[in-house]
């Protein structure tokens, strides 16, 4: 199994949540602090290259317009990484394809993180999340559509060797794309992408061979996520499940109470805020998906359960907080309930979790648990783009 280090890079200096309506899209940037907001970014900065010091992977992700999140340009944090480090690899997860306005400046941008760490980049592709669709004034029920007609064309910028070519799709049309540079990886870096239901877009993940995550959900929902996934691939279940990966809060301690002073300082993330208006923009789900959820089918997700107390969501493996004994025991335990997965992607920093106790949390996870958990899975680049040095270097 590969383990990852994972942080949003919050702001959390808010006033009193009760006194606004929503954490995300409305709340005024009036209470962004530059000067803080700048030690924010180097700290988080350090401690990514600490995590890759000490052995883990890194994984990234982009937000926006929420203090939820600072990572607003996720190309930039991983171009800085992709220098700032040397051992680890590099996951985003994800570019917001749908959301974006041009797929080949994806495809240049990842191209770049990828020769400047030299093949380290993990490239992933993502939807994009409701609420910031009001930011990006993208029409909901086109994402889809977006977003897998952008990875097409990212991906036939990457292995073209003979251009310019011509690409015609629904939402994009490019009459002359030579991208310079091009990948390290040949044919181009591993691809993830993630999804929360149970839906046939899975299927397609699956078929494509690009590895699949999971954040935040309890492990009977993930199970299902998995399963289908795992059915769904072409060269067998058991290369299915190297390619899976699960994102929970993590909290490691020298006593358990430790780890649980930790745990309720990474649970700020649970207690974002965000206004119904912005949940569940019309078209963005399916009509089956809304009917399904009317009827309560995904009442015991992660939303729903984020006021429940701190062993239920170690229970259901939302969180994975304890002694670095104990956590070994939720991580195998999760792998057993779910059917096994090749990836862990750990969130070790939230909300006000600082940087000493970052740090702590980072070393404890990365010296006690992970040497313990590498055998739970064996974590494969897909069969589409294997992880290999460049051609003739």
């Amino acid at each position: 199994m590969d383990a990852w280090y994972f942080t949003e890079m919050p702001y959390p200096h808010l006033p009193p949540q009760d006194s606004y309506p929503s954490d995300r899209v409305s709340l005024s940037n009036a209470h962004f602090d530059s000067g803080i907001g700048a030690d924010l970014y180097n700290r988080y900065l350090d401690e990514y290259v600490i995590a890759d010091e000490l052995g883990l992977n890194l994984m990234l992700n982009e937000h926006h317009q929420t203090p939820t999140c600072l990572d607003a340009a996720v190309p930039l944090t991983a171009a800085i990484l992709a220098r700032e480090t040397s051992k680890g690899r590099i996951l985003v997860l994800g570019n917001p394809v749908a959301n974006r306005a041009d797929p080949v400046r994806i495809a240049e941008e990842m191209a770049m993180v990828d020769c400047i760490s030299r093949g380290r980049l993990d490239a992933g592709f993502v939807r994009g999340v409701p609420y910031e669709l009001f930011g990006s004034n993208t029409n909901p029920t086109h994402t889809m559509e977006r977003l897998w007609d952008g990875i097409d064309l990212v991906v036939k910028a990457w292995t073209t060797r003979d251009g310019p070519f011509n690409f015609e799709s629904t939402h994009w049309h490019k009459r002359c794309v030579n991208i310079w540079p091009v990948p390290y990886q040949r044919p181009h870096p591993p691809i993830w992408t993630t999804g929360s239901t149970d839906s046939p877009n899975i299927d397609r993940v699956a078929k494509r061979g690009f590895n699949f995550a999971s954040f935040l959900q309890p492990y009977e929902q993930v199970r299902k996520l998995f399963d289908r996934y795992r059915n769904a691939c072409p060269d067998g279940p058991q290369a299915g499940t190297a390619r899976l990966g699960f994102m929970p809060l993590i909290a490691v301690g020298e006593s358990e109470a430790e780890a649980r002073k930790r745990a309720e300082a990474l649970r700020w993330f649970l207690a974002s805020k965000t206004a119904p208006q912005f949940r569940n923009p019309p078209g963005y789900v399916s009509v089956d998906i809304n009917v399904r959820a009317l009827k309560g089918e995904f009442a015991g997700r992660t939303a729903a359960i984020r006021q429940e107390g701190m062993d239920f969501l170690i229970e259901k493996g939302v969180v994975m907080a304890g002694t670095p004994d104990q956590v070994v025991r939720q991580i195998e335990t999760f792998c057993e309930r779910v059917g096994g997965m090749g990836h862990l992607l750990g969130m070790l920093q939230a909300g006000f979790l600082d940087h000493e106790e970052t740090v702590r949390n980072i070393t404890l996870f990365a010296r006690d648990v992970y040497p313990r958990i590498r055998h739970l899975g064996t974590a494969s680049a897909s069969p589409q783009a294997a992880v290999t040095a460049r051609a003739g270097r």
